[in-house]
């Protein structure tokens, strides 16, 4: 607190992410907040569950600043622990519910948990001699605690406080712990509302994993500031989804490109009455241009909204509105309310329109660094901006086109190869299901740029290398395509180019040889 700022003024001026929800329950107490499953709550019964199981954790003898670990499935428990560590004071560390072994003992270690919230199907996966309280289904649960303990009344967090460490996905590298403030959250929540025309009146559904912050910090934490009703399911099943639009329970769907691709390849998509659907949003990977095109054919009513950012920005940091795709839907828009972007050399100047170069932001909504690493703190952030390892070129209307992560452009024989650009080319190939397009070591080339597919068809590698050479210049065709049942990837729907690089580091060489 500054000199002479007077504590009660302070206490009234409180932006913290569990107010998002008392403010709304205040509003429209009696109005549905969540369904899961069998189960109900109304923005009143929410608020107070929230209350109460901040005192749970609270009288277990943790204290302010404390790390408290959620090792969960989707569920309406999920969520009440995360706004219980909110207003306890408390910094929640969601866990990738897939993870264990090393990787487990990794994050809940480096970050250094008191206690862990954990499914009880999940919580023997956890190093021993961790602390564990189950978040559901036992008789001594966070959920079964709540009607014989009394709400929280102790002191509320500021808004500079840390509320959550939101690991980032390791998908290049150990993860990070991003250092996410109440007041960061809050603003990422109103940039939100305002660029995806989140409203009340909403039916949303939330089938990707809470850990994930796309789903958490993009449409349900906002959708609870709004007051809409918000449906969560335990996992992104395409059947389940369409039932809930046909039944006109759900308008608005938020999934990755995948999931789309999946929705987009299932027999009935075509026949499916989907006329209920009004928004859909997709991000946390590229979205190939030709699965779009697929997608706006099949429902041309349906509004589309590209989301773009990562996890050390809240994170979303860019939008392209469903008006804006016409002529450019390889871009992911433009910077959202409280995001500021430009694009930069290796100097850190910029550079000109139409120029490639890497993403830097500079915004409220941005994480305080990572948690216990100052070394990747002060890399990342460099001169008053975050360096975001995204290349993009920006146009002259201000709309950002990614072309790929710093770490996934491919050195050809000396010349960088945008590996997007060869995925997109690929994709317009009937054939293909889904691809990712990486470089492998090679002699000659430094890196050959390899396609990893994944078949809907019969086909022959040597098909996929001709209709890639008609649409791509020789130096980006691939050197050769190989196939697989599926493609790795995180929770979130992001591809894992680095596992495919792993596991196919010899494949070309013994192509060589061979």
């Amino acid at each position: 607190m500054t000199a002479g700022q007077n504590p009660t003024v302070a206490a009234g001026r409180s932006v913290t992410v569990d107010g998002v929800l008392r403010r709304s329950a205040r509003r429209t107490p009696e109005r549905v907040a969540i369904h899961y499953r069998d189960r109900s709550w109304t923005y009143g019964e929410l608020d107070e569950a929230v209350s109460r199981a901040a005192q749970v954790l609270r009288s277990s003898g943790l204290a302010p600043g404390d790390r408290v670990g959620a090792y969960g499935h989707n569920s309406d428990a999920y969520l009440i622990g995360f706004l219980a560590c909110a207003r306890g004071g408390l910094v929640h560390v969601p866990v990738n519910q897939n993870l264990t072994g090393d990787d487990l003992a990794y994050i809940v270690g480096q970050a250094g948990c008191g206690l862990v919230l954990a499914d009880p199907d999940l919580a023997g996966n956890l190093p021993e001699g961790t602390r564990v309280l189950a978040l559901r289904d036992s008789d001594e649960s966070l959920l079964a605690r709540l009607d014989t303990t009394t709400p929280y009344d102790g002191p509320e967090p500021r808004g500079e406080d840390l509320t959550q460490l939101l690991y980032t996905s390791g998908t290049t590298a150990l993860p990070k712990g991003a250092m996410l403030t109440h007041r960061a959250l809050v603003h990422e929540y109103l940039s939100a509302i305002t660029a995806l025309d989140l409203q009340a009146g909403d039916l949303p559904v939330h089938s990707l994993p809470l850990y994930h912050s796309a789903q958490m910090h993009v449409f349900l934490l906002p959708y609870l500031a709004v007051g809409a009703v918000n449906v969560i399911l335990d996992a992104p099943d395409a059947g389940q989804i369409l039932d809930l639009i046909e039944a006109g329970h759900a308008d608005s769907l938020f999934v990755p490109p995948t999931v789309w691709i999946g929705l987009s390849n299932r027999p009935d998509f075509a026949t499916r009455d989907l006329s209920g659907l009004r928004k859909a949003y997709y991000g946390a990977s590229i979205m190939p241009v030709p699965v779009l095109e697929r997608l706006r054919e099949r429902l041309p009513k349906l509004a589309f909204y590209n989301c773009f950012g990562q996890s050390e920005i809240g994170p979303l940091a860019m939008v392209l509105g469903p008006h804006e795709h016409k002529g450019r839907m390889d871009s992911c828009g433009r910077p959202v309310l409280f995001v500021e972007a430009r694009v930069v050399d290796e100097s850190g100047k910029d550079v000109p329109d139409g120029e490639r170069g890497e993403i830097v932001y500079r915004s409220p909504q941005l994480c305080d660094g990572y948690w216990d690493r100052p070394e990747e703190t002060a890399e990342a952030f460099r001169d008053g901006w975050f360096h975001s390892g995204d290349l993009a070129v920006r146009d002259e209307e201000g709309y950002f086109t990614v072309v790929d992560r710093v770490k996934d452009v491919i050195n050809s024989g000396g010349v960088l190869v945008a590996s997007r650009q060869v995925e997109d080319a690929l994709y317009t190939h009937d054939a293909v299901a889904e691809v990712a397009v990486i470089g492998l070591p090679d002699e000659r080339w430094i890196e050959a740029v390899t396609a990893v597919v994944v078949a809907r068809t019969e086909v022959t590698e040597a098909e996929l290398l001709a209709h890639a050479r008609e649409k791509l210049a020789a130096f980006k065709t691939p050197k050769q395509v190989l196939f697989v049942d599926e493609l790795p990837r995180n929770a979130s729907g992001k591809i894992l180019k680095r596992e495919l690089r792993d596991r196919f580091a010899d494949a070309r060489s013994e192509t060589v040889q061979g």
